[in-house]
């Protein structure tokens, strides 16, 4: 923990923006490190121009190789892009609309020349392959959209970041993501100096270039997945802080549009984002999720400010935090299940008799006992919000969230509203729940424990070298002989997840009280250590330190 964690930035926390854009064009990617080579995880390509990690060529080579993927895919209708307010994120955008238009793409790009988050663009994929149809969401055939969000989510202001989402508006699968990492980097290795752009004014004069109104469509629709006469009528009070991110005028516009009363708690767009407070380990992050680079809300909140539910947003607003008065801000895990109680529970009735719980391998165990409560069905996934798209497209899962504080859910007739996390809407649900239960939901989740136990969850890192990362990916239940965790008899011993059979890339062990999950990072050389307890804070240390050896064991 950095000794000034929560604390404002200082001068020199702030990144150099001029360097950092001169570095986007100016510096060419090493290819012999690996670290500068096109990658994508679980959310697209990040790096840096000032590692070599996020240069105009990365961006060249890799809107090149979409525009292969998507035409070996047949998909040739529109694509829409947007970008968020990463200092990176303009100039890779206009890098990625000068080869869009160079290869004859059909291009939306938004209306305001403004920032778009990545709900917006999947909610105008869907729309345009046909989501609010009866027939439902078409992910073949001709004149399919696709798009491109340019940003790097939380990560810090030094960080850039370029994500694919296919026809099925949510993020690109595994198969699809690494043959355009490798394509991308054949093309780098090539020259990208062969990949043919237009100038950025001709580009954006070009005949298949259209102006879209992202925000317009966008807010529009919201009454259909988020009760907002509710919120209005009830007169709950809410302050939105965009955290400097691209739902900066979405919040605004909301409230207008809806009449409610809402204020947008800080409006500033800063792209040193010299306004935060510091993350845990002292850098920048517009993590919602972090109660230190929240600690401005939280405060304002604890000295009286007159919200009934304050709410944050990350940079591309994929990403929700929710702060009460009573109770500060809201462990993520804790809101998910609230969530999911809330919406299970007769507050949609147009949903599906049948739809799923979707949550992550690593999210909390309440969700698990919560669904059971609710006699649902549970569709427990690995890591990475692609594995509730083929659900929510189709009905079948109702709410898909991850332990990072990232969701959507249906909208209110039961059709798909995004396949994308959408952290706007699960802020706005906690003004729903308020509005029409009178309870907030951090008096839910007192409630939820009330039922079903109390419990303790952290993730904390250990090292591991990059052999050991790679057994750990690929550890099979055998490798593990423990018979039992912190006192607890072990009750399953999973490399694969139980709601669709996915390899995890990992390793996650369970007893009725806890649990433990293992996976190695895609970018340092340690694992992850998430862990819960509904025994005590002692127990989850317990848990931890077993898990370190249960773990070292299988990778001796």
């Amino acid at each position: 923990m950095d000794p000034r964690a929560g604390t404002l930035a200082q001068p020199a926390d702030l990144v150099d923006v001029d360097a950092l854009v001169s570095a986007y064009y100016d510096r060419a990617p090493n290819l012999d490190d690996p670290a500068q080579q096109v990658v994508f995880g679980t959310s697209g390509h990040r790096g840096s121009s000032l590692d070599g990690a996020f240069n105009e060529a990365h961006i060249i080579a890799t809107t090149a190789a979409i525009v292969e993927y998507r035409r070996g895919q047949g998909t040739d209708g529109p694509l829409f892009i947007g970008r968020d307010t990463h200092a990176l994120s303009l100039p890779a955008w206009q890098t990625a609309v000068e080869v869009l238009a160079a290869a004859g793409v059909e291009l939306f790009v938004d209306a305001r020349d403004s920032w778009t988050p990545t709900p917006a663009v999947s909610h105008a994929i869907l729309l345009h392959n046909g989501a609010t149809s009866m027939d439902g969401v078409r992910t073949e055939g001709p004149g399919l959209a696709d798009g491109i969000v340019v940003t790097p989510s939380h990560n810090p202001p030094r960080d850039g970041g370029f994500k694919y989402n296919p026809p099925t508006g949510g993020p690109a699968g595994s198969e699809a993501t690494a043959w355009i990492a490798a394509r991308a980097n054949e093309l780098l290795r090539s020259g990208v100096g062969q990949v043919r752009r237009v100038p950025l004014a001709a580009a954006l004069a070009a005949e298949t270039t259209h102006l879209h109104d992202y925000l317009g469509a966008y807010v529009d629709d919201l009454s259909n997945v988020v009760d907002l006469d509710a919120i209005r009528d009830a007169g709950v009070r809410i302050g939105a802080d965009p955290l400097g991110g691209a739902s900066v005028e979405y919040w605004g516009a909301i409230g207008e549009r809806y009449g409610l009363d809402l204020t947008v708690v800080n409006p500033a767009v800063d792209p040193q984002w010299g306004f935060m407070t510091l993350d845990w380990d002292g850098k920048i992050r517009m993590d919602c999720s972090s109660p230190y680079a929240m600690a401005s809300l939280v405060r304002t909140m604890a000295d009286g400010a007159p919200y009934d539910i304050a709410t944050g947003n990350d940079a591309d607003s994929d990403r929700h935090g929710i702060v009460t008065p009573d109770a500060g801000l809201m462990n993520p895990n804790h809101y998910l299940a609230v969530a999911i109680e809330y919406l299970y529970s007769g507050a949609r009735p147009g949903w599906p008799g049948d739809a799923a719980i979707g949550k992550t391998l690593v999210s909390s165990s309440l969700i698990d006992r919560v669904a059971g409560g609710l006699d649902r069905r549970l569709l427990e996934v690995p890591v990475g919000f692609k594995w509730f798209v083929p659900g929510l497209l189709d009905g079948s899962v109702g709410f898909g969230g991850e332990e990072s504080a990232g969701a959507s859910f249906l909208r209110q007739d039961g059709r798909v509203w995004t396949t994308d996390k959408d952290g706007i809407i699960l802020a706005l649900l906690a003004s729903e729940m308020l509005a029409t239960t009178g309870r907030s939901p951090s008096q839910h989740h007192a409630d939820l424990v009330q039922r079903y136990g109390e419990s303790w969850y952290a993730r904390v890192d250990a090292p591991a070298t990059l052999e050991q990362k790679a057994r750990l990916a690929k550890l099979s239940p055998e490798q593990v002989t423990a018979t039992t965790l912190a006192g607890e008899a072990i009750t399953a011993k999973l490399t694969a997840a139980p709601g669709n059979g996915a390899a995890i890339g990992g390793l996650k062990v369970t007893t009725d009280d806890a649990w433990f999950a293992a996976r190695p990072s895609g970018t340092e050389n340690v694992y992850k250590i998430y862990a819960e307890s509904f025994v005590s804070p002692e127990h989850l240390v317990e848990v931890q330190e077993q898990a370190r050896s249960v773990v070292n064991d299988a990778l001796a």
